[in-house]
């Protein structure tokens, strides 16, 4: 168990090509994520930027909306994104995420190899 506050929390530049920054936060380590999940983490998007559209092999990700308002680019199609949506790339599809709004866009964002 781990609690707010506890975690690391990442900045990453320009991810997939998108524009500004994203902040990360692993929401569990390494070996609780076993060999079927690669990623399970917090992301928060400030305004105006986005993790860029990328794809997905061998793998599916999902993001689930936590708060904020953004784009959702599901393999070229944009989609409104609020706090409550569910998006699912599946294997070999892809997507991305901009934050258009006024706040921070933040979202679960769970990866599942295959």
């Amino acid at each position: 168990m781990t609690r707010a506050g506890e975690r690391e929390v990442v900045k990453v530049e320009h991810v997939n090509g998108g524009a500004g920054f994203i902040m990360k936060e692993g929401l569990l380590n390494q070996e609780e994520l076993g060999e079927h999940c690669k990623m399970f983490s917090k992301v928060t998007l400030p305004p105006n930027c986005e993790l860029g559209h990328h794809e997905h092999h061998g793998e599916t990700e999902t993001y689930y909306i936590l708060s904020g308002n953004g784009m959702y680019d599901d393999n070229g199609k944009a989609l409104p994104a609020a706090a409550g949506d569910v998006f699912f790339c599946k294997d070999g599809d892809g997507h991305g995420i901009k934050n258009t709004g006024a706040e921070d866009l933040t979202f679960v964002a769970l990866i599942l190899k295959k």
